[in-house]
């Protein structure tokens, strides 16, 4: 088994071929977004997009911003949606953005503290994807100051976390990859280390708002993931993770059909994958207990009662997974 676990380590490291001022950096970036944000916000259904101006390291950057998502669009959910930020690339060059084109903002949903720390957390699962295999989307954490210039928001200025998540073309760059713009996959497309490294993270924060089947309205596979062709292997990059259980954000509900009460509760929902491959992910996920459980510390926001809560629900996965036949038996009678 030690065996194995190393290589399944050395497996899921890929050589960064491209690298990003962005996302090679952990430290807190303090930003400014400025421009018509009231009337971006009541123009969300038709996504237009509307200039703004991006300020970060005393340089001012040029952008058009639009709202973007599904579900955090609607105000019953989300009073402040999320955003995407649309650079000018020929003015990104030696700034913390070159190279970058249009990025996903992951905002604070709404404008309560409550809220902010939904935003953390969700930040903390794609951080700890990060730790298991590097085949997946790196994050920033931002100080947003959001400042609207027609003075019609509450107070003028509102001051939130938020995270920027790199781009596809940009982890395709970063792994020598292309995406791969498929309607749908089987089991032995999917490269397999890399496929149970995703399962098993995926019961880890407890998120069944996945799956590896086109979703209703779409045109390629799949829900909340990208696919990436990498080396002639598939690969599955989860995203959106505000409805796991890691989370358990207030508008959070797991899917009828899941027959689950609750977002926290655990339930697998990967494809059915030799028990050896399984194992293996599980190893070394257990092994990195430690440095994943560290993830929440070093998130600037989450206050100590906050981090003990997450905590606590992450243990509870390594508490399951001390027995691991008992576990990967479970695996199976609920695979796919």
């Amino acid at each position: 088994m030690i065996h194995k676990l190393l290589y399944f380590v050395i497996a899921v490291i890929v050589v960064d071929a491209g690298a990003s001022p962005l996302f090679d950096d952990d430290a807190v970036l303090q930003v400014e977004l400025s421009g018509p944000l009231a009337l971006l916000i009541a123009s969300k259904k038709e996504r237009i997009e509307h200039p703004f101006v991006l300020s970060a390291n005393g340089v001012e950057h040029k952008v058009k911003v639009r709202v973007r998502g599904k579900s955090r669009t609607r105000t019953r959910v989300c009073d402040f949606p999320p955003l995407r930020i649309n650079f000018i690339q020929e003015e990104t060059k030696q700034t913390v953005f070159a190279g970058q084109d249009k990025l996903k903002l992951v905002t604070h949903c709404r404008k309560s503290d409550v809220a902010q720390i939904d935003a953390l957390e969700e930040f903390a699962a794609y951080r700890i994807f990060n730790l298991i295999s590097n085949i997946s989307y790196k994050v920033r954490l931002l100080r947003v100051t959001y400042r609207d210039i027609d003075g019609q928001q509450e107070g003028n200025l509102l001051e939130r976390y938020g995270f920027l998540i790199e781009s596809g073309r940009g982890l395709a760059d970063r792994t020598g990859g292309q995406p791969a713009n498929v309607t749908g996959v089987t089991l032995h497309s999917l490269d397999d280390e890399q496929a149970a490294a995703m399962y098993v993270f995926q019961y880890l924060i407890g998120n069944t708002d996945w799956s590896l089947v086109m979703t209703e309205g779409d045109d390629t596979c799949c829900h909340n993931g990208d696919i990436f062709d990498i080396r002639s292997s598939l690969y599955y990059v989860p995203y959106d993770f505000d409805l796991a259980g890691l989370v358990n954000a207030r508008y959070a509900y797991p899917d009828p059909s899941l027959r689950i009460r609750r977002v926290t509760q655990r339930l697998y929902r990967g494809f059915c994958t030799s028990r050896e491959t399984l194992a293996t992910a599980l190893g070394a996920i257990k092994a990195r207990r430690s440095i994943i459980l560290g993830v929440l510390t070093n998130i600037p926001g989450l206050s100590d009662k906050d981090i003990e809560s997450s905590a606590n629900y992450l243990k509870r996965f390594f508490d399951i997974a001390k027995d691991e036949e008992k576990l990967l038996g479970s695996f199976e009678r609920q695979c796919l």
